[in-house]
């Protein structure tokens, strides 16, 4: 059996609004117009989640109601995880560890540079940055969530707008 993880990078996002806090920036023009794009890539491959665990930043809200509206994902299976906002390596890596086993595929959405760090050190490519509304997507076959660690998956699809749109 297979464990697929999605690494899923919020859409381009808004930085006109002077003084606005991170937390609460939205998407740009950009943002809007990729986003249902690439749920409608995600899901014309056959590569929709299980379950999805997003930061509960707006600009990673805002990318999920885009994308999952073009993937049939119901919004209200999303657990938004505090700690998956600007999240470290280490994080990351905890909250991977501590998927349940029951689930499969599984899609963590957030943001750089720890989606970038997680991906590098679960594969060992060197892939520099994840753009944004970039989806990687990692498989391990018969490993649980508890033992993935370095090195051990293997990187199955990188797409993103500028690439795969």
């Amino acid at each position: 059996m297979y464990k697929t993880l999605f690494l899923i990078r919020h859409a381009k996002s808004d930085w006109s609004v002077l003084g606005q806090k991170d937390f609460d920036r939205t998407l740009n023009a950009r943002g809007i117009s990729d986003a249902p794009r690439m749920g409608a890539k995600l899901k014309s491959l056959g590569l929709v989640p299980e379950w999805i665990l997003s930061s509960p930043s707006e600009r990673t809200r805002m990318t999920l109601e885009y994308m999952t509206e073009q993937m049939a994902y119901p919004l209200e299976k999303i657990e938004w995880v505090e700690d998956i906002y600007e999240a470290s390596l280490r994080t990351l890596l905890r909250v991977i560890n501590e998927l349940p086993e029951e689930k499969q595929s599984v899609a963590i959405v957030g943001h750089n540079p720890g989606l970038t760090f997680v991906a590098e050190y679960l594969t060992g490519e060197v892939l520099g940055n994840i753009p944004t509304c970039g989806v990687v997507v990692l498989q391990w076959e018969s490993m649980s969530w508890e033992n993935i660690s370095q090195n051990t998956a293997s990187m199955k699809h990188f797409l993103y707008p500028k690439k795969d749109l």
